[in-house]
């Protein structure tokens, strides 16, 4: 029997082969850093690094003179060493619209930004830091700054609403749209309340087995980011739509060899991937949310939200979610509550009645 492969270690079989990759269209001396930053990093961060280092070098090759005429593998790290804090500078201007090989137009906006120059500092402080360069003029730049924005969310009401159109919305489908929600509503209302029933990532979501769901304990076990594994523990109301799905349209499904294991399927029999996911997510809730853009990440702060309001826990929240800084569950959950701040749209009177 061949070796069954779970979804997190065939994830990172294959962003490793893809990193090789990469790490082919880049300087040869840059190999030295992803293999130092290996053991504390994802092979995600890395994959992600690779792309965002190889854009700094096609920059210099198209805009500063000096590098006109390089080829990829004609850079020396000394090469770091030459360059000035205003060639950064003009690098963060270039990353707002550039277009790649492909003649693709990209922009980064904030966020992106901010990645991009995280990736080049962490690149020049190994070489610094192994005295391979004296200078590092990332150090001298100013950081993208980021502007808080509005956490978008699912109010009380719109949750039920959400799982209420789909377990109804076939009643207004005709045809081969009808056809297609009937064979996938039980899969999607899993889904969906499972994401709202416990705040899961999607790629934990995704990457689910049938033997990861526990009905004796009412848990899951997920592989987050980072590979370790945790049990997240659910409600009757997901236990349900668990239970619905997988003793119905899952059992009567015959996957595809590799697929056996996999919680949740495509219609093609192979496991569903992230994006698959973030359409069927989409695709209900532009029908009742359409002033909101859901994606699954909202319904995790959803949940987030949820849980804090009703337990006022901001240290559980962390924990069941799996941030492994609280700040970043603070920041994003126990801000003021929008109740007391729509208190303050009354509050004041401009004129005495």
């Amino acid at each position: 029997m061949a070796d069954t492969k779970t979804y997190h270690e065939q994830t990172v079989i294959d962003y490793t082969l893809r990193l090789r990759e990469i790490l082919k269209t880049l300087p040869p001396f840059a190999r030295d850093f992803f293999r130092a930053i290996e053991p504390h990093s994802s092979i995600r961060t890395r994959m992600n690094y690779a792309y965002d280092i190889r854009v700094f070098f096609h920059f210099l090759m198209e805009n500063n003179p000096v590098y006109k005429n390089y080829s990829m593998d004609q850079f020396k790290v000394s090469d770091l060493d030459n360059l000035e804090p205003v060639d950064i500078e003009e690098y963060l201007e270039y990353l707002k619209v550039y277009r790649r090989d492909d003649d693709e137009l990209m922009t980064n906006g904030e966020k992106g930004l901010a990645r991009k120059m995280s990736a080049l500092r962490s690149f020049y402080g190994y070489y610094h830091k192994h005295q391979y360069i004296s200078n590092n003029p990332t150090l001298l730049v100013d950081m993208p700054k980021q502007h808080e924005k509005a956490i978008i969310r699912l109010d009380p009401d719109e949750v039920a609403l959400l799982l209420d159109y789909v377990e109804s919305c076939g009643n207004s489908l005709t045809g081969q749209a009808k056809v297609y929600y009937e064979k996938t509503k039980e899969r999607d209302l899993a889904i969906l309340t499972l994401l709202l029933g416990t705040g899961i990532r999607v790629s934990e979501c995704v990457g689910l087995d049938l033997l990861d769901v526990d009905f004796k304990n009412n848990g899951i076990t997920i592989t987050r980011k980072g590979g370790n594994q945790m049990v997240v523990y659910f409600g009757p109301e997901v236990e349900q739509s668990l239970r619905t799905y997988m003793e119905g349209s899952r059992k009567a499904a015959t996957p595809l060899p590799g697929h056996e294991n996999a919680l949740f399927l495509s219609t093609q029999r192979r496991r569903m991937g992230v994006q698959a996911v973030e359409n069927m997510v989409k695709k209900y809730a532009r029908q009742v949310t359409p002033g909101k853009k859901i994606t699954p990440h909202k319904l995790r702060s959803t949940y987030g939200t949820s849980l804090y309001k009703e337990t006022g826990d901001i240290y559980l929240v962390a924990d069941v979610l799996g941030h492994k800084d609280v700040n970043t569950t603070r920041k994003h959950y126990a801000a003021i509550d929008e109740n007391r701040r729509r208190q303050a749209a009354s509050a004041v009177r401009l004129r005495e009645k």
